[in-house]
């Protein structure tokens, strides 16, 4: 019980440093908020350790919502990194103590370059406070360590500082499910909104075809090489329509001798087609719902493009 007990207590020193950030809060941030959003540059930022590691983190949010933002390890800034800074860019300083020397000694820099500093920091009479030109308040009144030293709750803080400000933007610039998916292609959202019917279907070689003078044993033959569809199109590639397992089980069912019989006599005629430019999400919807494996792929005139597959959907991950 002893180590749940700790686990709750630092649960609630955590909670209540988030309360306190949230009282803290004022039009600063709007400002930070107001400052980002107009620039035309990126957002660079930067801190050193414990601090360093939430400032990659809360980088990576903002360019994953659509605020171009990269992380700058401030020892390293110092040895030449600085160079990823430009004139147009926001840089957010993360410090609690306001006074980490490698952090302070990019600010020269970045004023010489005409470079706005939004800081992060605890303690507002700080060198990093009093050379920034927006401060956000991150004190906490207790750090999780029972020491009062590893940096905890007040990380915890900046961290959700960050996410506040990456949603704040990402509201302001009406960043959509659609632009999330855009910049994450391999990610089960990306694949979902971002994968279309041409990206998944079959083609060329792959495809069973018949025309429409084809025989069933030459569509027997085909459907056994071919995944168990076979389409039919006439002289122009325009589909007609077509076969599956399905019809030629149910043609075994009435007819012994059936190797003569026109495939047009088997064929579904209105088979449920997709345009190839629908998103691989719907087609596999479209399966479900019509409890068929596979779809004919066309364009706005009927000509055949492909054939998608149920389980070609599943294996590339839209689902």
């Amino acid at each position: 019980m002893e180590s749940l007990n700790i686990a709750k207590k630092v649960i609630s020193i955590e909670m209540k440093a988030i309360e306190r950030l949230k009282s803290n809060l004022s039009e600063s941030f709007s400002q930070a908020v107001e400052l980002i959003y107009q620039s035309q540059g990126r957002v660079i930022i930067s801190g050193l350790g414990k601090s360093g590691a939430i400032a990659r983190k809360i980088a990576a949010t903002l360019a994953s919502t659509g605020t171009p933002a990269y992380f700058l390890h401030a020892a390293e800034g110092l040895h030449g990194d600085i160079g990823m800074v430009h004139k147009n860019d926001v840089v957010i300083g993360i410090s609690k103590s306001g006074n980490t020397p490698e952090v302070n000694q990019l600010l020269p820099v970045f004023k010489r370059l005409g470079v706005p500093v939004i800081a992060f920091t605890g303690n507002l009479n700080s060198r990093l406070a009093k050379n920034s030109d927006i401060v956000l308040d991150i004190s906490v009144e207790e750090e999780a360590c029972p020491n009062d030293l590893a940096p905890t709750a007040s990380t915890t803080v900046s961290l959700v500082l960050g996410d506040a400000l990456a949603v704040a933007l990402l509201e302001k610039r009406n960043f959509t499910e659609n632009d999330f998916a855009f910049l994450h292609p391999a990610g089960s959202l990306g694949k979902k909104l971002l994968w279309h019917v041409d990206d998944v279907m079959e083609t060329g070689d792959r495809l069973g075809l018949l025309s429409e003078n084809s025989t069933m044993k030459e569509a027997t033959i085909e459907m056994a090489n071919k995944r168990g569809i076979c389409v039919v199109t006439d002289e122009k590639n325009v589909l007609v329509g077509v076969l599956t397992t399905g019809d030629l089980n149910r043609l075994l069912t009435r007819e012994e001798l059936f190797f003569h019989i026109p495939v047009t006599d088997v064929m579904n005629r209105q088979p449920i087609v997709i345009n190839s430019e629908t998103l691989a999400t719907y087609a596999l919807s479209q399966m479900e719902k019509h409890q068929i494996m596979a779809m004919p792929v066309i364009d706005d005139q009927r000509k055949l493009l492909g054939i998608i597959h149920f389980h070609d959907i599943l294996d590339a991950g839209v689902n």
